[in-house]
Parts: C-alpha cells; sequence; structure tokens
C-alpha cells in the first residue's frame, strides 16, 4: 500500500467518520423531542430512532472512526517527521478530543437504549455542534500549518464557538414563540 493509497483511506473514513457523527447526535435530538409528542406518535418514533441510533453507531460511525483512527497512525508511522511538526500535535489532541465527545456518544446511545438521553434537546443541539467546530478547526489546521499564529486560530475558534452558541439560543427562543403563536 502506497503513502498516498494511506492517504485517500484516512480521508474518507474521515468523511464518513463525521458524518455518522453529525447525524447521531441529531437522532439524539429527535429522540429526545419525541418524548413530548402524544403517546401515538411517541410509540412509534422512539423505537425507530433506537434503530437507526444503534445501526448508525454500529455500522458507520464507530467502525469508521477506529478506521480513520488507524490510517492516519499508519501515515504517521509511514513518515515520522510529522510528529515534529507542533500544528500535528495540536491535530492529534482535536482527534482525542472527539475520541472524548465518541465517548459522551457512546453513553447517550446507552440512555436512548435504555429509555431516552437525559440532556434536554437544547444541551443536545449544543453537543451537536462540537465536531462541526473540531472539523473547522483541523481542516484549517492541515491547509494553513503554521501559516496562521495560533493566537488567531484560537479566536476564530472560539468565535465561531460563540456564533453557534449564539444560533442556537436564536433557534430555541424562535422555536418557542412558534410553539406558543400556534398552539403546536
Amino acid at each position: 500500500m502506497t503513502y498516498d493509497v494511506l492517504k485517500a483511506l484516512h480521508i474518507i473514513f474521515v468523511v464518513t467518520w463525521f458524518a455518522g457523527l453529525f447525524y447521531l447526535f441529531r437522532l439524539f435530538i429527535y429522540h429526545r423531542e419525541a418524548d413530548e409528542r402524544p403517546p401515538v406518535e411517541r410509540d412509534v418514533l422512539i423505537p425507530q430512532f433506537r434503530i437507526m441510533e444503534r445501526r448508525l453507531w454500529a455500522a458507520i460511525t464507530l467502525p469508521s472512526g477506529i478506521l480513520a483512527t488507524g490510517f492516519g497512525i499508519a501515515l504517521i508511522v509511514w513518515n515520522p517527521v510529522w510528529l515534529t511538526l507542533p500544528f500535528m500535535w495540536v491535530k492529534l489532541g482535536f482527534v482525542g478530543l472527539l475520541w472524548a465527545y465518541m465517548f459522551l456518544g457512546a453513553r447517550v446511545l446507552a440512555e436512548c437504549k435504555a429509555g431516552s438521553p437525559k440532556a434536554s434537546s437544547i444541551r443536545l443541539r449544543f453537543f451537536n455542534e462540537v465536531p462541526t467546530v473540531i472539523l473547522i478547526a483541523v481542516v484549517f489546521l492541515i491547509v494553513l500549518r503554521d501559516a496562521v499564529g495560533w493566537v488567531w486560530g484560537v479566536a476564530g475558534i472560539l468565535g465561531l464557538a460563540l456564533l453557534l452558541t449564539f444560533a442556537i439560543k436564536r433557534y430555541q427562543k424562535a422555536r418557542l414563540h412558534r410553539k406558543d403563536g400556534d398552539g403546536a
């Protein structure tokens, strides 16, 4: 296997890993919100969400995370000079955060299997944005490497996180306003 084939496989499984993470937490939000539905709807939706969550985790998210990480390690073994570059250590830190997020996802998945997520739908919406922030940080880190000062990079990520927080709060406020206005 050549270095370029390893890199292609790494990128493919990073993409599928993120796709799984984006959709998994979205399913957790829908699952949590299904608890508020009338019993007839809730009794249909929640079992369906449990099936979708379990299959997404077992067939896409977890295997993709393992393969993306494995191919990434293989790239570093093939070319250990990467470990001499500071941006790579920052990237590996973000990968560590992503795995911590995976463990959080596994915990929420277990809660869903036992009943329903303990977190509110708004808290799950915040969690849903974590991989977006990590993805943006890692892509800019890999593309720009050391071209951008760390201070500006950190400021940009914090700005993005604040922007996402503001957007989620606005969405929540608009949703509550619609709910009060039309009786839904």
